[in-house]
């Protein structure tokens, strides 16, 4: 089982008087302690126009991370595709990519937040078909020689050869929880990543159904499954909890406004209930026992996400949790 962490939302709570800047520079501080600590990736994520400032450029966030980092595994989850030009998106990766060394994935999904596509233009009934196409373009252009397809949501000629090309074989992982969202990432992806909401069980039924699709399809080629899960290491279970629980809590709340369209202004003791309930935290101990559940479910061949960047508790609380993820849990999962 390999574990990263992340996500870097770099969100600025109303109680948090840094700057836009200080949060930035937090995130490459904790992506240094990801790589010291000998963790296996490091993760972003994206969303547009939101008063708390959500990291919405992801290539350039990409792009100071590779910088400042040696050895983890670094990308998106999840960037919005269908909001993306998709060749300047390849040749965005494709830099990332060239300065990390080869070591990006590149994570893509539809997106849900309507307010996001209208303001981009968007129409919400293209998502699929522009997520589809983006992917053929990348693969198009991080390919030798010329493009040799012609994308359906932009002007650009097949003949057009996209440079740079990447380090690596940049691996194209796809998300979302539905039936189709599944297929589709077992179709034309070579990754998965299983959101937080789903249990151990829904997880390991759609990492079935992938399984099943690309041996029916005759699809070749290596497959990896992400999980994402939120959580934080302590000294105990209550230590662990109080640490983590109020960014938590501000993420959450923010999602239900993000994925609602309505203004939360508390979530209400049911939800913070389930949300406990959901999350992993506690001693190292306590951590490995919950992860080796997932590797018995799943199998050796996953790469948890274990997300514990939450904004505003402090960085030398991350660092910490980051630490005793790398010197304490990370070695019995190996």
């Amino acid at each position: 089982m390999q574990l990263g962490t992340g996500l870097f939302t770099c969100q600025q709570r109303p109680d948090d008087d840094r700057s836009t800047s200080e949060i930035y520079d937090e995130m490459l501080e904790l992506g240094r302690v990801i790589d010291d600590a000998g963790l296996d990736s490091a993760w972003v994520s994206e969303h547009h126009f939101l008063d708390d400032d959500y990291l919405s450029g992801v290539t350039p966030a990409l792009g100071a991370l590779a910088a400042v980092t040696d050895d983890i595994e670094l990308g998106p989850c999840i960037a919005l595709a269908p909001l993306y030009d998709s060749v300047r998106l390849a040749e965005d990766v494709a830099t990332i990519d060239q300065i990390s060394g080869g070591r990006t994935t590149l994570g893509l999904a539809i997106g849900s937040n309507d307010a996001e596509f209208d303001a981009f233009g968007v129409p919400d009934e293209e998502r699929v078909d522009r997520l589809e196409d983006a992917v053929s373009v990348l693969r198009g252009a991080w390919s030798d020689g010329p493009l040799d397809y012609d994308p359906e949501f932009h002007d650009v000629s097949p003949d057009v050869t996209v440079t740079p090309t990447p380090a690596h074989d940049v691996p194209v992982m796809l998300g979302g929880a539905a039936k189709p969202a599944v297929r589709r990432a077992a179709r034309i992806g070579d990754a998965w990543c299983a959101p937080s909401a789903l249990s151990i069980g829904g997880v390991k039924k759609r990492k079935e159904d992938i399984e099943n699709v690309r041996e029916h399809e005759d699809i070749d080629g290596d497959f990896q499954t992400y999980v994402l899960q939120h959580g934080f290491v302590g000294d105990s279970r209550e230590d662990a909890w109080e640490q983590m629980r109020d960014g938590y809590f501000f993420i959450q709340r923010r999602y239900e406004e993000i994925f609602s369209g309505e203004s939360v202004d508390e979530l209400d003791d049911e939800r913070k209930a389930e949300l406990k309930e959901q999350a992993i935290f506690g001693t190292p101990e306590h951590v490995v026992e919950e992860l080796e559940t997932y590797r018995e479910a799943l199998g050796d061949d996953v790469h948890f996400i274990f997300r514990t960047y939450h904004p505003g508790i402090g960085t030398d609380r991350m660092t910490e949790c980051i630490q005793r993820l790398g010197d304490e849990v990370r070695p019995e999962l190996a």
